[in-house]
């Protein structure tokens, strides 16, 4: 649906805000578990009535360049003798899991491989791990398994040994199309690499394919994000997420690779999204959640219609897959209950893991109110409305939302009444301020620093 947002509001939100894979955020973790806590947060999971089986994320945090538009934990470096050592630490690590657990298996729903680079691996290195994790894993039948690719370093090799281990849903990185954009953030790919990878997956059974797209990156105009969607609608992948690009050069150095007068922002930025999905919706797909789109043969947006779409820190999913395990250096784990994130340092991992211990970095244990506020946040993400008239579903925190949300209902982002509220489509612009609202860790206690990118 074609909404316009007037300039005036986007000026207005246009704020700080959290992405909300998780609440509470990452900066408001406190309490972190002890291993053997961890553990049992993770077993009760596992034996929880109407999961769909654990899901696992796989961190591969290696690259050959560093992109600087990008915030994740990466090893820049050409040399492959970091491979054999990682892989065998990813193994050893799931191996102290299923020790501590009593397990020979773990019961999988999900299995996904993310970056860094997954597709730095060669064929040979990817199979060394999947193999390795096949044996302590066990799948269930409609197992979802996917991977991030860089399409400048996937082969047809590597896709071969990814089918054969079942995976079916791939994830290109392709950002922007525009030369100029791909020079200044060190990402420079054809429109050719980028199709003949999506080609060849799906000439051997990936049945769905997702580019990762970015609104805002340095240099970017309208007349770009129409080139890109040139491009993209052409091709004609099965689901597309338009990412926001986040500005924090004081968190990430490469970004002062360029300055803030490169940068779009605030409504110059808000339009660079709104031409994206404009030319997206007219081409069939359909927006989901936030800054997320899919054709209606794909099954995300099936889990939309049918209200299984579920959020995490894998993104959207098409099913409540639960605990979530995170292996690898910086992997975040989700219990439902309590979360914990790896180490980040990549020598420190391999050591503690070596040692026998799991590599917790930090965590955090939901108390009763965080676990009440998360699901409404997650009820929001997903479904754009949430209600507290069930006692299960409320608490005192709650009773302070129509106050909060007074101004966004005022503007027309959001429908209230006494137990709950829905997104209007001139709201979805503003989801993440809405999810704020609900925040009671940030309306408490507000960062002293910059820890979140810009809503717009």
């Amino acid at each position: 649906m074609n909404v316009a947002i007037a300039d005036s509001l986007v000026a207005k939100y246009d704020v700080p805000g959290p992405r909300y894979t998780s609440y509470p955020t990452v900066p408001y973790w406190e309490a972190t578990p002890d291993e053997s806590q961890w553990i049992g947060h993770i077993a009760r999971a596992l034996d929880r009535d109407g999961m769909q089986g654990a899901a696992l994320y796989v961190h591969i945090p290696f690259c050959h360049d560093l992109c600087t538009f990008c915030g994740c934990n990466t090893r820049i470096t050409r040399s492959h003798s970091f491979v054999a050592p990682y892989v065998e630490a990813l193994l050893s690590e799931l191996d102290l899991y299923l020790r501590a657990l009593g397990r020979e298996r773990i019961e999988l729903g999900e299995l996904h491989l993310g970056g860094g680079t997954p597709t730095f691996l060669t064929a040979q290195e990817l199979d060394a791990l999947l193999t390795g994790l096949s044996l302590r894993i066990s799948r269930r039948e409609r197992a979802g398994c996917s991977i991030e690719v860089d399409p400048r370093v996937t082969d047809a090799g590597q896709l071969e040994v990814l089918a054969r281990h079942g995976f079916r849903r791939l994830s290109l990185g392709v950002q922007d199309f525009d030369p100029r954009v791909q020079q200044i953030v060190n990402r420079v790919q054809s429109v050719a690499c980028v199709e003949e990878v999506t080609r060849a997956a799906r000439a051997r059974g990936f049945d769905s394919v997702n580019f990762d797209l970015i609104y805002g990156l340095p240099l970017q105009t309208l007349s770009s994000i129409d080139a890109t969607m040139d491009a993209v609608c052409r091709l004609r992948p099965d689901r597309i997420a338009l990412y926001g690009y986040a500005h924090v050069p004081w968190i990430r150095p490469g970004q002062r690779r360029f300055s803030e007068v490169d940068v779009p922002q605030g409504p110059e930025k808000r339009q660079l999204y709104e031409r994206g999905r404009e030319r997206l919706e007219g081409s069939g797909y359909r927006e989901i959640g936030l800054d997320h789109f899919a054709l209606e043969s794909d099954a995300l947006w099936t889990a939309q219609r049918t209200g299984e779409l579920h959020r995490n820190f894998m993104g959207y999913t098409t099913a409540r897959a639960e605990p979530l395990i995170g292996l690898g250096v910086s992997s975040i784990g989700d219990a439902g209950d309590a979360y914990v994130q790896n180490d980040k340092d990549l020598r420190l991992y391999q050591q503690r893991v070596q040692a026998g211990e799991l590599p917790i970095h930090r965590g955090h244990v939901l108390n009763e109110e965080d676990q009440v506020l998360r699901w409404h946040i997650l009820s929001l993400m997903t479904q754009l409305q949430t209600r507290w008239d069930s006692p299960a579903d409320y608490t005192d925190y709650l009773a302070t939302i129509p106050q909060r949300l007074a101004a966004p209902a005022a503007d027309g982002l959001v429908e209230l009444d006494a137990a709950g509220c829905r997104v209007t489509p001139k709201g979805r612009a503003f989801l993440r301020n809405i999810c704020m609202a609900f925040d009671a860790r940030l309306s408490r206690r507000a960062p002293d620093q910059g820890l979140f990118s810009r809503t717009a």
